[in-house]
């Protein structure tokens, strides 16, 4: 009887050791949901830390130096002319606009009736003077400020750009030698500067890129005759109409000007440049810096040509030294050893992203290299438009953040405008890119093969100047330029209220 009851209780004793104390289990259940929880939270972590890194990345070290106690202008009106790094400073107002669901006043193609001067009835959506409030306004016109006026708020901040007049010249040879007739019938733009009025003649189309470029997109006779007292009337007259004045040359010094003015942050004026042609035949490297690029034999000059052209552009000369001048009295207000800190700091910032965000150590490539052909620049002229190729494998916060920044402008814009007026974007299975048809213009059609009003124009990247079939025809009718050129006078010599005088 003793027996059989010390072995039941080896049996029970046994039977508890095999299954273990309650709390052991309990433990080892904690300890398993601890492991998973922790496995759960770490795949949380991540995502979140990529999240935050990508807004580290745009966000935290992007707010640059304090402004102080200003506040960011939204209404911001920007004179795009022609080959003056204005399309990297377009793409700034596009991303601070989108990034902030502002207004634009986008023009029914892609520039506002350009070359004829600037009518309000030009922008998109536009029904009566501030029957709707637009933010921001800055595709190619002829500045014409009574109408821009009824499109922009009262409060608007208006500023521009200006580049060397030879400079200046060089690029738009390059890019409308197959459009304008004065660089056409030329060999080169030395046997231009030779003896310009031997190409150029005032009554044909598309030559005023041959002439005072500047002064004709600020609204001003480009065709007048040099005197001193016209050149400073027309200086007046620029000086009224715009808050500040860019320089290209100087393109670091004026983002930090511009931000400053405008109250923004940092990253809303870093900038990678955009519409930038190629320094050097194909066949070398896809990017040459500016400064030590041979320049293609079309467009070389020598000295004495250089000066030829300063004096056939004396109109522009004269508002590029007045303008420049004023530049570095605001840089000299702003601080000299301030004006270097934040320049270094702007440059810095730029590094940071194009590392993050672009292949090729950050330098721009030939458009046939771009694997994404959405973000192919448009091609016109002499020379190659070179684009921008992202980083792969970067998160979508990122990716969009770097996109902005390197997409071209045709393509911004026709985002912009579907988003703004979504009912009238055509599908986006159906869009077309711009046809580009013999002399450099091109031609979007919608899926109807409908010519879409104002569609054909001059760009930045090339193309045939015009607007509607209406304006094309008016153009067409005018032997030459007195209309316009009547308007500038009148400009010049006083008006009303808000007028160019």
């Amino acid at each position: 009887m003793a027996f059989k009851r010390r072995a039941r209780r080896m049996r029970l004793g046994l039977g508890r050791y095999r299954v273990g104390p309650m709390w052991l289990w309990k433990a080892l259940l904690v300890f398993v949901a601890i492991a998973f929880a922790g496995q759960l939270l770490g795949v949380i972590f991540n995502k979140s830390l990529q999240q935050d890194r990508s807004r580290s990345l745009f966000s935290s070290d992007g707010q640059g130096p304090s402004l102080g106690s200003c506040r960011p202008h939204s209404h911001v009106m920007f004179l795009k002319t022609h080959k003056t790094a204005s399309s990297t400073v377009l793409n700034i107002l596009y991303r601070y606009g989108e990034e902030r669901d502002l207004y634009f006043a986008l023009p029914l193609g892609y520039q506002f009736g350009y070359p004829l001067p600037f009518n309000a009835h030009r922008v998109k959506g536009y029904r009566g003077p501030h029957v709707a409030e637009f933010s921001i306004m800055g595709n190619h016109m002829r500045f014409n400020k009574p109408e821009v006026e009824k499109v922009m708020p009262v409060d608007t901040f208006y500023f521009s750009i200006m580049r060397d007049p030879v400079a200046l010249a060089e690029s738009s040879y390059a890019y409308y030698k197959a459009v304008a007739p004065a660089f056409k019938k030329a060999k080169g733009l030395g046997d231009f500067a030779d003896n310009p009025r031997k190409y150029y003649d005032p009554r044909l189309r598309n030559n005023h890129y041959a002439r005072n470029l500047l002064w004709f997109d600020f609204g001003l006779d480009h065709n007048a005759n040099f005197s001193t007292t016209l050149a400073r009337r027309g200086e007046a007259a620029v000086r009224r109409a715009f808050k500040l004045i860019l320089v290209s040359e100087h393109f670091d010094q004026s983002m930090v000007l511009l931000r400053h003015a405008l109250c923004w942050p940092l990253d809303a004026i870093v900038s990678f440049s955009l519409n930038a042609r190629q320094q050097k035949p194909s066949g070398g490297s896809s990017w040459v810096g500016k400064p030590a690029a041979a320049q293609p034999s079309a467009l070389a000059l020598t000295d004495d040509q250089r000066l030829k052209l300063r004096e056939w552009n004396a109109l522009d000369w004269h508002l590029y030294q007045a303008f420049n001048r004023s530049f570095w009295n605001e840089v000299d207000r702003f601080g000299r050893t301030r004006m270097d800190q934040e320049v270094a700091l702007l440059r810095i910032r730029r590094d940071v992203l194009a590392r993050a965000c672009l292949r090729d150590d950050g330098k721009p490539v030939e458009a046939s290299r771009i694997r994404d052909k959405t973000i192919r620049p448009f091609q016109s002229g002499l020379v190659k438009i070179l684009g921008y190729e992202l980083q792969p494998g970067l998160d979508n916060a990122t990716h969009q953040s770097c996109l902005r920044m390197i997409r071209p402008e045709i393509q911004y814009k026709d985002l912009l405008d579907a988003r703004q007026f979504p009912r009238a974007a055509p599908q986006a299975a159906q869009a077309q890119a711009p046809a580009i048809p013999a002399g450099g213009a091109y031609v979007r059609k919608d899926p109807s093969s409908q010519l879409r009003t104002g569609e054909m124009g001059v760009e930045e990247g090339g193309g045939v100047g015009g607007g509607t079939g209406e304006e094309r025809s008016l153009l067409s009718r005018s032997s030459n330029n007195n209309n316009n050129n009547n308007n500038n006078q009148t400009l010049l010599r006083g008006g009303g209220k808000g007028k160019i005088k």
